[in-house]
């Protein structure tokens, strides 16, 4: 009879990292998170034909232009132009509020529309690529905004991240990094406006339809954010129930037995860390494809669901 092969805290560890990547592969939560980039990604690019629309109605071409030859005969003193990648809205119909006094005034709503993206987006807009390159992409959402749990490996995974994505560097050269995220988002999309470099100053009326297409473009960003928190929580309470489960397991067999009922795919090569499988199969992209039967969907299917999601949305304005 074959000696049944035992576990201990290492090979608990590598087990329930084939579980993990399991749970996200099929996880509708993942989906969810995948289609909140991609509608990102289909509104960003509609957001930038908008707003440059927006933008030249209240400051024309022409006006920039003789701005820009004033600059160049009188310098400063002969206007102020920047190269901007944010700006504000402004909904143009009003509402009636009371002030302090209970007097009728008229409120006039805005948002506040950036094309350049924070180091928290990125995270999470970045999450797969990030968790492949074996950094923690969740490193921020594990706190549930507690940060007096934030210790040395936190600051340590931020310190890297920030390298990862461009908002820092250090004298390690990213390994594989010859994109600077940071610097790409910044300078993805600039306009010419007239007028100093604090966005808050410059508000662009827009009719009642367009600025509710804009918070629908606002919200479509922040449910990248979202999705990835959510996709983490959900994640967190199965591997948690997991973990204590594999806590009592002695053997290999007991392991194999809950992957099976799982569908799981789980290989006692696992076990030997010197097998060319236990070191493949820490890759994200190797291990999906153990993990799964699905047929990964094409880009013209991905952006059908983005369109689908942006008329969904467009619709429930109606």
């Amino acid at each position: 009879m074959e000696k049944r092969k035992t576990l201990n805290a290492e090979k608990r560890k590598a087990i329930a990292n084939v579980f993990q990547q399991h749970f996200e592969q099929n996880s509708k939560f993942n989906e969810l998170h995948k289609k909140a980039i991609a509608t990102y990604n289909t509104l960003r690019e509609q957001a930038k034909v908008k707003m440059e629309v927006i933008v030249r109605k209240h400051q024309p071409q022409d006006d920039v232009d003789t701005i820009r030859q004033m600059r160049m005969k009188y310098n400063d003193n002969g206007g102020q132009l920047h190269h901007d990648n944010c700006f504000y809205v402004e909904n143009e119909q009003g509402r009636e509020e009371l002030d302090y006094n209970d007097n009728p005034k008229m409120v006039f709503d805005d948002l506040y529309i950036k094309f350049k993206e924070s180091q928290d987006f990125l995270t999470s807009y970045y999450r797969d690529e990030l968790n492949s390159k074996g950094l923690d992409a969740d490193y921020k959402v594990k706190l549930s905004g507690n940060y007096d749990k934030r210790n040395p490996s936190y600051y340590n995974m931020e310190s890297q991240i920030s390298e990862y994505l461009g908002f820092s560097s250090s004298n390690n050269v990213s390994k594989n990094q010859s994109i600077n995220y940071n610097s790409s988002w910044e300078n993805d999309f600039k306009l010419w406006v007239i007028g100093r470099s604090y966005c808050s100053e410059r508000h662009f009326k827009v009719d009642n339809e367009t600025f509710n297409w804009f918070k629908n473009f606002v919200v479509a960003r922040d449910n990248v954010k979202l999705t990835h928190e959510q996709l983490f929580t959900h994640l967190n309470k199965k591997m948690e129930k997991l973990k204590l489960g594999l806590k009592s397991y002695k053997y290999f067999d007991q392991a194999k037995k809950l992957a099976d009922n799982l569908g799981v795919v789980l290989n006692e090569s696992i076990l030997n860390e010197s097998s060319s499988m236990a070191l493949s199969i820490y890759n994200p992209d190797n291990l999906a494809d153990l993990l799964t039967d699905e047929v990964e969907q094409t880009k013209e299917e991905k952006i059908a669901i983005a369109k689908k999601l942006l008329a969904e949305q467009q619709a429930s304005l109606n």
